[in-house]
């Protein structure tokens, strides 16, 4: 009678391979939560129809993307352009040979330019010379490239008081002031992409001057349009206030 075997028949590896295959089934699984780590919608789709493919409808997939969020990466470039609004118009000053006409700053979140008043009007007049229009048309747009990061564009109109001690007429010179600032703000409104409720003109008169009116030369630096650009997210100051910061930036 032949002896039966007592050794199993080399049965005792078995359990490696059970082990084996725990491994991989772990190995797919790990493989499988990475990627699904950005959740990606397409992807997150395809999973769930490959364990139920007779499905019609899919709810409750996950979507990480919210369509009434804010681009954070968008925001950032445009953050960043609005930094760069003042090199910008800074090269175009220079290409125009302007630089003693027009006088640029830059502080946090505002661009501040001030054109002397030669640059865009003759005289007593409103009307922009061609000379303007060239400069206001380079300006706007250099603007529309950051439009969506525009708070708001400030179109501020100046006088002089003529005379060192007599005061203008109250009437002409809130017109003129107004009135400049006005067609400035309407020029820059047609050639810019930036929406017009941004665009503010404001006429001060003789009442927000930058020096005394003792001499010809502090007259003529009262008589400026000044463009004050703000950025969308940045704390809002009185003019007085940005003035002060200026001039700390000069001194």
């Amino acid at each position: 009678m032949k002896k039966r075997n007592k050794g199993g028949g080399g049965g005792g590896a078995n359990w490696m391979d059970t082990y084996g295959d725990l491994v991989t089934l772990l190995l797919c699984f790990f493989v499988l939560l990475y990627s699904i780590s950005t959740l990606d919608q397409s992807k997150w789709i395809m999973i769930v129809k490959s364990f139920n493919p007779e499905a019609e409808e899919l709810s409750q997939i996950a979507d990480e993307t919210d369509p009434g969020a804010p681009n954070d990466v968008s925001g950032a470039v445009e953050a960043e352009a609005f930094d760069e609004l003042y090199e910008s118009l800074k090269a175009a000053v220079d290409e125009a040979n302007m630089n003693s006409e027009v006088e640029l700053f830059k502080g946090d979140g505002y661009t501040f330019i001030t054109f002397q008043d030669n640059v865009f009007f003759d005289g007593d007049s409103s009307v922009i010379k061609q000379e303007g229009m060239d400069v206001l048309a380079q300006f706007a747009s250099i603007i529309s490239g950051v439009k969506d990061s525009v708070k708001e564009i400030q179109v501020l109109g100046h006088t002089t008081q003529a005379d060192p001690v007599i005061p203008n007429n109250p009437e002409n010179d809130r017109v003129l002031s107004s009135e400049r600032a006005a067609r400035v703000a309407a020029f820059i409104q047609q050639r810019t992409e930036v929406t017009p409720d941004k665009i503010v003109p404001m006429g001060y008169g003789q009442f927000r001057p930058v020096a005394p009116f003792d001499t010809p030369e502090n007259r003529a630096k009262n008589r400026r349009v000044e463009l004050l650009i703000t950025k969308s997210d940045a704390v809002e100051h009185s003019l007085e206030e940005y003035y002060q910061m200026m001039n700390r930036t000069t001194e």
